[in-house]
């Protein structure tokens, strides 16, 4: 991916699949785009148009409204891990178990080409690659990404998750 301006491009998956408070999710992810843009350090680029899948793995939970975000930053990696994380905690979520139900998630899936295994934080996205929720939307705002560990375009990606559920929310 190109830098924009001299900065870092990154690419944030937003999803929800649980209300906050009288909210619904899809506003939830709305809403935490508005506050996206007004972090200091953060230029949104694209949104992508919002989907809404089946929960993965599969849990009899509520459908996710899923969308991703791409932004340039000059913000280092963990920086902005530790911003996303605080507007999770502040629109309720809650770390309970894995793959849980939740008011808002906020994964980075990229941040340009960096790949590194983390216990805090992999690069990229360590399941992206495998997620329709992640893949059709990514497609919307980056369809020239190429999965810097794989060396594969969003566009073959997205043939190896031709069969899960996802549409896209009018």
């Amino acid at each position: 991916m190109k830098n924009w301006k001299g900065t870092e491009m990154v690419l944030i998956a937003v999803g929800a699949n649980l209300p906050l408070g009288e909210q619904a999710a899809l506003a939830t992810c709305q809403e935490v785009v508005a506050a996206l843009r007004a972090v200091e350090g953060i230029d949104v680029i694209a949104v992508s148009r919002w989907y809404e899948s089946a929960p993965m793995p599969p849990s009899g939970q509520p459908p996710y409204v899923n969308g991703v975000v791409r932004i340039a930053t000059d913000l280092p990696p963990y920086q902005l891990l530790n911003i996303l994380q605080k507007l999770e905690a502040d629109y309720g979520r809650q770390r309970s178990v894995p793959n849980a139900a939740r008011t808002l998630d906020l994964d980075i899936i990229a941040y340009n080409a960096l790949c590194q295994a983390d216990p805090k934080l992999t690069l990229p996205h360590p399941r992206a690659h495998e997620r329709a929720f992640v893949l059709l939307p990514l497609h919307d705002v980056a369809p020239e990404w190429v999965h810097p560990s794989l060396g594969v375009g969003v566009d073959a990606l997205l043939e190896g998750v031709s069969g899960q559920e996802i549409r896209r929310i009018p």
